[in-house]
């Protein structure tokens, strides 16, 4: 993240009514909820699990056990039920 100087890009009555309630600080200000992304959409790792957990339901009604995949995934047993048995 980027600090960005709130007099280069704030109108001179916003920074004024701001400088009323903190001064000299760092604020942080959220996006707005519109404009969020999901986790892992910037880096694509929500795409990569979801191909991955894909994978596994498929190989596992295919007829392999819950501890081969967890062997082949490096998954606990746990977790390979969680994916196995979601309703995605």
């Amino acid at each position: 993240m980027e600090y960005v100087k709130a007099a280069e890009v704030l109108p001179e009555w916003l920074l004024r009514e701001i400088q009323q309630y903190i001064q000299g600080e760092f604020v942080y200000i959220p996006t707005l909820p519109s404009r969020r992304r999901k986790w892992g959409e910037s880096s694509g790792a929500a795409q990569y699990y979801q191909e991955r957990n894909e994978e596994i339901r498929r190989i596992f009604r295919t007829g392999a056990s819950v501890d081969e995949l967890s062997g082949k995934y490096g998954l606990s047993v746990d977790s390979i039920k969680k994916i196995i048995y979601s309703k995605k």
